[in-house]
């Protein structure tokens, strides 16, 4: 006893000390659980929309270095290497203006689609996995993310029941658009903040919108005013929104935008004396938004238009990227019951942006006539018809004709910024509202009790059937230099130096950015696949110029002919790689043409040395 007694005082505090922490943590977990029992049909929505987003992008997750999405793999290499420069912010190096490709201008990365904020919020993944992982997550996530935002929305500001919310998030976040858009172009799919950008304008509507108070002694009913603290956490929340959509996909923003726009003054039409009464409310709090926002975006946005390698117009022709009129009907190759042959009714892959097809567009219109909420379906009636007829360009087309008739684009063509969105992108703002349309009529029939509870389900249900995607086809690409892979590089180029690939990276073949990438964007590149002020008279374009001998080694790696080189060439190749800043060429034996562009660059640089698999000349 005697021997036990002196650690009777030490266990007695030790043991109340557990029974309290397991005191303390049963009531947390019972909240959790409650939680997920509060919100399990959101939580598995959410799962289903994550397994359908997954099972869309499967071919890219065994290997996520080795594959690459098959109808756009130039842009995913792109895009790549954007999300390894965004990422050096994490390492203290991130500049609006970089200086790890076009050696040595570098790019203005407002000017490019650098998607800065998602790279900066996933730089942990691409410095610890790659840029490869991280897009594939990004391809995924902004379906999943995109459909669940939406779902939310309906679910909790329209106040419609789940089914119904979950078709609408499902057509906004995998809608014939969207998937295509996936095809590497992650600044269009990251839509997620429209709808939060959508609840704090309608937030901020109703907060402008003064209450009936009581009647006073004379009977008369005053108005409570404006909540003016609600007004400006709206306006606050909704410039940090605008601003992380900057920093996103700016084109998003402003389609968004444009679609707020048309609907506000159609709502506005319908209904007069909301206008009345909400509007000098409203107008204020969209003033202090604009005022917060530009505090924020003023130098970024002035850097991208007037800053170094900036560009101030859009460098893609509205004409050419106009909807063929027939396209709205047609149904998406990358559909269940899509066929190849719609596919020459737009530019590419990335751009099906109208086909809806016709069984979805009988469905919404009827929908628009049956779904209740006047004024609700009359702005979104209106925003569409603006969106999808600005989508037909400066020219109708139809099928693949141009009519010469004048399409309402014609009307703001060329107003600044607005050449910088492409038409046919007008297209994608109808997936939210058709989705609106349809999310209201099921919504309604969910509420009645005749015919129309299951009738009305199923007929949306049998318009979206056709378009219900198809996974997106990938194959796979070749691997990176071990040169690269195991830090070589290093042996010839300091840390942020310029490293010269043959043949250099140009748009059309921007595979050596892939070196870049795999390196965290450790070191520069010359010239490249980006946006830069290289047109006639400083306007945009794509690239730049080719330097000689640039020029002469991508002649030799098209065509194999190993080329005289005399004095001339050899004082060229001196000349532009100071031009370049360059500290090391690289080539590799599975270049195509290796073997002449080895004999060319000796003729060049002098005798290589090889470090690992590839060879180097120190310039």
């Amino acid at each position: 006893m005697s021997s036990a007694a002196p650690t009777a005082p030490d266990a007695a505090p030790e043991q109340a000390f557990r029974l309290a922490d397991r005191a303390n943590r049963q009531p947390r977990a019972t909240r959790l659980l409650a939680a997920v029992r509060r919100h399990r049909a959101d939580l598995l929505a959410a799962l289903l929309f994550a397994a359908l987003a997954g099972w869309l992008t499967h071919g890219l997750w065994p290997d996520p270095s080795g594959r690459i999405l098959a109808l756009n793999p130039a842009d995913q290499t792109l895009y790549e290497w954007f999300l390894a420069v965004d990422a050096r912010a994490l390492l203290g190096d991130f500049d609006l203006l970089t200086d790890r490709l076009n050696a040595p201008d570098g790019v203005n990365l407002m000017a490019n689609t650098t998607v800065i904020a998602l790279g900066v919020l996933f730089a942990p993944v691409t410095l610890l996995l790659g840029a490869p992982v991280t897009f594939a997550l990004l391809a995924a996530g902004n379906l999943a993310g995109t459909a669940l935002a939406w779902y939310l929305l309906f679910h909790r500001t329209l106040r419609v029941r789940r089914l119904a919310a979950a078709l609408g998030g499902g057509l906004c976040g995998f809608g014939p658009g969207m998937v295509s858009q996936t095809n590497s172009h992650l600044h269009m799919t990251a839509q997620w903040l429209v709808p939060v950008i959508v609840w704090l304008v309608v937030r901020l509507l109703r907060a402008a919108d003064p209450e009936p108070g009581t009647p006073d002694e004379a009977g008369r009913t005053r108005t409570t005013g404006p909540d003016r603290r609600r007004l400006f956490t709206s306006a606050a929340g909704l410039a940090g929104a605008v601003s992380a959509q900057v920093f996103i996909g700016e084109e998003v923003l402003f389609l968004a935008a444009i679609t707020l726009l048309a609907m506000a003054i159609s709502y506005a039409v319908a209904d007069r004396d909301l206008a009345r009464r909400a509007l000098p409310g409203f107008a204020g709090g969209l003033a202090i938004a604009a005022g917060l926002a530009l505090l924020v975006l003023g130098y970024p946005l002035w850097f991208q238009f007037a800053g170094p390698q900036g560009v101030a117009d859009g460098m893609f022709t509205p004409a050419y990227f106009s909807a063929d009129l027939s396209s709205w009907w047609a149904l998406s190759p990358l559909s269940v019951a899509g066929s190849d042959e719609s596919a020459r009714l737009t530019t590419g892959p990335a751009e099906y942006n109208t086909f809806l097809g016709w069984p979805l567009l009988l469905v919404a219109a009827v929908c628009a006539i049956w779904a209740g909420r006047r004024r609700l379906v009359f702005a979104c009636v209106v925003a569409g018809l603006v969106m999808g007829a600005l989508s037909l360009g400066p020219e109708v087309v139809l099928g693949g004709t141009r009519t010469a008739v004048p399409g309402p684009y014609a009307l703001i063509g060329g107003l600044p910024v607005v050449d910088g969105a492409l038409p046919m992108r007008f297209a994608l703002a109808l997936l939210p509202i058709v989705a609106t349309l349809l999310v209201l009529a099921v919504d309604r029939a969910q509420r009645s009790s005749g015919r129309a509870r299951r009738l009305v389900p199923l007929a949306v249900g049998a318009a979206l059937l056709p378009i219900f995607p198809t996974p997106l086809p990938t194959a796979g690409r070749p691997a990176v230099p071990e040169f690269i892979t195991g830090g070589h590089w290093r042996q010839c180029v300091p840390p942020g130096g310029v490293l010269v690939p043959v043949p250099l990276p140009t748009p059309k073949e921007p595979w050596p950015m892939r070196w870049a990438t795999a390196a965290d964007a450790g070191f520069g590149l010359p010239e490249g696949f980006f946006i830069g002020p290289y047109g006639r008279g400083g306007a945009a374009a794509m690239g730049t110029f080719k330097q000689p001998t640039s020029a002469l080694l991508a002649d030799v790696a098209r065509r194999g002919d190993q080329p005289a080189i005399g004095d001339e060439q050899r004082r060229q190749a001196v000349r532009d790689a100071e031009f370049w800043g360059a500290s090391c060429v690289a080539l590799t034996d599975e270049t195509p043409h290796a073997d002449a562009l080895r004999a060319t660059l000796e003729q060049l640089y002098g005798p290589p040395t090889r470090i690992a698999d590839a060879w180097t000349w120190r310039v």
